[in-house]
């Protein structure tokens, strides 16, 4: 029996194949969704580390339950103010990377 060799593709191979390539339209859509969802993750996790309710972190921000529930679930329509705001109510350290043609921009 001939054993038949599988091709593999990287994560990058398939999004290209299947989202598009890096730069049109479609990936940069689908690449900032990732990264608000991902965004969303970081705030809830700090959330549930602090043994706070959403209701409560609200109240430490000065927002409703229901903008602590949308920012967790999707964090599309934030602003930076408020995710600002609820790391720092979280006590929690947030940190901004900018990166261009492949080197990190630092200030000073």
């Amino acid at each position: 029996m001939a054993k038949t060799k599988l091709k593999t593709f990287s994560l990058d191979e398939m999004k290209d194949a299947f989202i598009g390539k890096r730069g049109t339209k479609e990936r940069d859509a689908y690449e900032y969704e990732l990264r608000m969802e991902v965004l969303g993750h970081m705030i809830k996790k700090a959330r549930q580390e602090r043994n706070l309710t959403q209701e409560e972190l609200g109240r430490l921000v000065g927002v409703r339950k229901a903008q602590i529930s949308k920012l967790e679930s999707s964090t599309n329509s934030a602003t930076i103010d408020t995710i600002v705001k609820v790391f720092k109510a979280l006590k929690a350290e947030i940190r901004f990377q900018v990166t261009m043609e492949g080197r990190h921009l630092q200030l000073g």
